[in-house]
């Protein structure tokens, strides 16, 4: 069995991510609400995200908590619909070279560990597409 790492990461046939979005203004969030962070709103439907998308911007971290392995890519993802995601560029070596802002992503799953009852915590990443 899988379990998701986030709430709005939904697993299935076909990962994808599910965003909160006001139905004033659009603006879309993941997790929960109480208000519109962009126009107060306090309406809102879940949504399906786009699995593919842009590279806006990133950073290699070079220094983390002791467990996390380092280096890593984390990114900004601007959606094809629009949202933008805060996620690790995932199956690519940290190297400035090797990553270019502009270039096409695709979201992916991955297990980040397991239980004593053998249940799979899993996250979300970009690959690049």
């Amino acid at each position: 069995m899988q379990i998701p790492i986030v709430d709005y990461l939904v697993l299935g046939d076909e990962p994808h991510l599910q965003a909160n979005q006001c139905d004033d203004c659009g603006a879309r969030f993941f997790g929960r609400r109480n208000a519109c962070a962009q126009c107060g709103g306090r309406s809102f439907q879940s949504v399906p995200v786009s699995g593919t998308g842009t590279l806006r911007t990133f950073s290699i971290v070079y220094r983390a908590a002791p467990t996390i392995p380092t280096p890593y890519v984390s990114a900004i993802v601007r959606t094809d619909d629009g949202t933008s995601v805060r996620a690790n560029l995932i199956n690519i070596e940290p190297d400035p070279a090797k990553i270019s802002l502009g270039m096409k992503v695709k979201l992916d799953i991955y297990v980040v560990g397991t239980d004593d009852d053998g249940q799979e915590a899993v996250a979300f990443g970009y690959a690049p597409a």
